[in-house]
């Protein structure tokens, strides 16, 4: 299932203008901010479709009951590009467990790349709800492989992938691979460069958060 959170008039739309814009990416503290809000959006999005409980509570005035989560969501990430929008999600499902997932693309001088994967810390999975952000998906190749490790010996109850913007062609690649994914997004493009950059897309949100990188 795919929502994708631009068909419907927002504040969300003009966050979104303004990390594809260039001239305000120049500014790396509003584009990460920018990408915060995108996260807290999708996480209060999120949380509409979640199961919930109610719990006595006592307030001054007497007991009253109210709903919360009915178990805490695992958070999910990608480094480094990942970091602001996880950010945002960890804003709203303030007592998450979080996991780290070490990828990157790894470029050849011929212009084609490979994911390569260094390293994954998470909690246990099993039964729980797992959201995974990632600011592009692109090809999808990077979040299946991360996807394909979080879940090699214990699967969720659900998975969620937060993105800011995606492709359809990641969108399809995603769903071949794990089809019960629910995949969140501020806005869909249909086009991909031959380096796997989405257009219009917003460039690399890698450096536009954190600075250009040495690409070995």
């Amino acid at each position: 299932m795919v929502t994708n959170l631009s068909k419907t008039n927002s504040i969300l739309n003009e966050w979104v203008k303004e990390i594809r814009d260039t001239s305000a990416q120049g500014d790396r503290m509003r584009f990460r901010r920018n990408m915060e809000r995108i996260g807290e959006i999708i996480a209060y999005e999120i949380s509409k479709t979640l199961p919930y409980r109610d719990v006595e509570v006592q307030t001054p005035m007497g007991m009253t009951n109210c709903p919360e989560l009915d178990a805490q969501p695992v958070l999910a990430t990608i480094l480094r590009a990942g970091l602001p929008l996880h950010q945002g999600l960890l804003n709203y499902f303030d007592k998450a467990d979080n996991a780290f997932i070490a990828g990157y693309r790894k470029h050849h001088r011929d212009g084609t790349f490979e994911i390569e994967q260094q390293y994954y810390t998470c909690p246990g999975l099993e039964g729980r709800i797992l959201i995974i952000a990632d600011p592009m998906l692109a090809t999808g190749a990077s979040m299946v492989l991360a996807l394909e490790s979080l879940t090699e010996y214990e699967m969720p109850l659900q998975i969620h992938i937060a993105t800011a913007i995606a492709c359809t062609i990641g969108i399809e690649y995603v769903q071949r691979k794990f089809p019960d994914t629910y995949i969140w997004t501020a806005a869909i493009d249909d086009e991909l460069t031959a380096r796997g950059y989405i257009v219009p897309g917003l460039g690399d949100a890698g450096d536009l958060s954190y600075g250009l990188k040495r690409q070995a």
